[in-house]
């Protein structure tokens, strides 16, 4: 028994769920249980496992949105947003932000349409069996549609009629699934510009203290400075990939219009339902389907939000760039100098060759005059002795200076 209840609790998490009006709730759920919940395959749920390391994704599949973007891994579907439960003050300060944005959002004009499901089926139902109208000789449907225009029409209030007779209509309001996407990958972007600005901070100033002072001290912290670069760098680029992959394929967003295919859902059953109704219809249900299904859906929305992103995220790349090409820079100027370093120490080292060739030059006179053998110098005046010593020593004296003028004529030595 002990054996079956742990087998049971395999993959249970603690998941953050955050709906369309705003309100969370904690639940512990099993990944069985999140399938048949969100319809996605296994090997989706593996992309949010924390234990696994994945690469930045963004994945849109039929009745929802995956998501694994730095600290954000979630599934968002029409009306609410998966996520893995964490203490990372990181996802804390998102899902805060996701709180906020969605209570001061409007309700959606799916959940709307979700309440008062049962109205238009009956106005369907009306429409289909009532026939012509009595009164003008034309559909109950054109009647009641035409009444609510010039009803609208003669609202007294100031902005439908402006609505109505200039033909602008408001701004449109971002699906829910929109509205939570955008705020995911806002998020991993200022993360990414966050740690971007900290990098910056600390860079500058030690590759500024390493040129002015190299130690080790300074080359240790250049080199884990470095080594952050470069790992910032990889994940920039990953989220920047991401953006470019959706953005080069139009079938990739329209698989993230959720809102808009459960609408075509419930306009299938809809349909159904009239189609069982009135048997006299101009068309079948299959043929309205097959027309509304081969309508496209207007990617131009989304397309906009991620383009968004994927300049900023580019323009993270470019900072980061930069930052690597000063780095690239600061190595180069470091190689000069020791390069420097090793010329001097080369001219030193031949100098001092030159002085103890010469040196070992005048050892040689020495020990020609120091043999055991008759020798006239010997009989003379201590004059003598004194003039070949000098003589000896200016040799030596000559020869160095020979041999400098030489090595700075072939460049050998500095100027």
């Amino acid at each position: 028994m002990k054996r079956k209840g742990a087998a049971g609790l395999t993959g249970v998490r603690n998941w953050m769920v955050v709906t369309e009006t705003g309100q969370r709730r904690l639940e512990c759920v099993g990944k069985h249980s999140i399938m048949r919940r969100t319809g996605l395959p296994a090997r989706d749920l593996r992309v949010l496992d924390p234990m696994l390391s994945h690469p930045s994704s963004i994945m849109g599949r039929e009745r929802a949105i995956v998501l694994n973007l730095e600290h954000v891994k979630g599934i968002i579907t029409a009306s609410e947003v998966l996520m893995i439960n964490s203490s990372n003050p990181l996802f804390l300060h998102f899902l805060q932000h996701l709180l906020s944005r969605l209570s001061h959002q409007t309700p959606s004009p799916m959940s709307n349409d979700m309440d008062s499901e049962a109205k238009p089926r009956e106005m369907g139902s009306a429409t289909l069996r009532g026939g012509e109208d009595s009164q003008n000789g034309l559909p109950v449907g054109v009647s009641e549609e035409s009444d609510a225009v010039q009803a609208r029409v003669d609202s007294p209030n100031p902005k439908i009629n402006a609505e109505m007779l200039t033909g602008t209509l408001a701004p449109k309001q971002l699906p829910f699934e929109f509205l939570a996407l955008e705020t995911c990958i806002e998020s991993a972007c200022r993360c990414l510009e966050s740690e971007t600005s900290t990098l910056e901070d600390e860079a500058y100033p030690a590759l500024d203290e390493l040129t002015s002072q190299l130690s080790t001290l300074n080359l240790e912290r250049v080199r884990q400075i470095k080594s952050r670069l470069v790992a910032l760098s990889g994940r920039v680029q990953k989220v920047a990939d991401e953006l470019e992959h959706l953005l080069d394929d139009d079938n990739d967003m329209a698989e993230m219009y959720l809102t808009q295919k459960l609408q075509a859902s419930l306009q299938e059953e809809f349909s159904s339902e009239c189609e069982d109704g009135d048997q006299s219809s101009n068309e079948s249900n299959s043929e309205k389907f097959d027309k509304f299904s081969g309508l496209k859906p207007d990617v131009e929305e989304l397309e906009m939000l991620l383009e968004a992103y994927f300049a900023q995220t580019n323009g993270i790349l470019q900072r980061l760039s930069s930052l690597s090409e000063y780095v690239d820079n600061t190595e180069d100027y470091i190689n000069i100098m020791l390069d420097d370093k090793q010329n001097q120490l080369l001219q030193a080292s031949i100098i001092f060759n030159t002085l103890n060739m010469i040196l070992s030059a005048g050892i040689v006179v020495v020990g020609l005059f120091g043999m055991n053998i008759q020798n006239k110098l010997f009989d003379g005046e201590p004059r003598q002795f004194w003039a070949t010593t000098g003589g000896t020593f200016g040799g030596c004296v000559l020869m160095f200076l020979v041999c400098f003028g030489w090595g700075k004529k072939k460049y050998f030595l500095s100027q």
